[in-house]
């Protein structure tokens, strides 16, 4: 359990600070650039989560609150990867999607943290009322995402890179997302109480 979690933090760690350097030399502006992404807040969000999972087991049964962090950190790179497989994989093709460091961002970090979470990690009952925190980085992100390309000043919008606003259907999107991480969390729930 302690060397999974290590593990999710050190390669996620290692893959984000490789952001800020391009051609062997420094590009702090990328680095910084790639936070935009959720994909790459998702999993350094999971990385954050699994060093504390890791810390605490040290002590033996982790507090519940961090157990919690972990869920939820946990679906958030569930998320990612559904996300690249079922809406942007179609779309922009798959072999892009899974090179280089994507290959582990989008597929391997998120499979080790669903295994990490639902099978060695169980120390409490995750209730249904509980298993619904899930949805809590969706929502932040997303009504960021939505400001960033919809509803905020022309100066400083984002392009929509992922796709979420295409002819206009954002409400359309924000809704998917919802309802995607909502089963997400159903279906992490159910394979957590195997």
């Amino acid at each position: 359990m302690i060397e999974l979690n290590l593990l999710l933090f050190l390669v996620t760690t290692v893959l984000y600070i490789s952001y800020f350097f391009s051609e062997g030399k420094t590009n702090v502006e990328r680095g910084l650039a790639a936070l935009r992404f959720f994909t790459v807040l998702s999993n350094l969000f999971c990385a954050f989560a699994s060093l504390l999972m890791a810390v605490a087991l040290f002590g033996g049964v982790p507090p519940r609150w961090v157990w919690l962090v972990k869920y939820v950190s946990t679906v958030a790179v569930a998320v990612t990867f559904t996300t690249v497989m079922v809406f942007l994989g179609p779309q922009y093709g798959y072999a892009d999607l899974f090179r280089k460091r994507d290959l582990y961002f989008h597929l391997i970090g998120p499979l080790l943290a669903l295994v990490s979470f639902c099978f060695t990690e169980r120390f409490y009952p995750l209730s249904f009322a509980s298993s619904l925190l899930g949805e809590i980085p969706v929502i932040l992100y997303g009504t960021f995402y939505l400001y960033k390309v919809v509803l905020g000043p022309d100066e400083g919008r984002w392009d929509d890179f992922y796709g979420f606003n295409r002819g206009g259907k954002w409400p359309v999107a924000f809704a998917a997302m919802l309802l995607g991480t909502f089963l997400l969390c159903v279906v992490i729930r159910w394979l957590y109480r195997l």
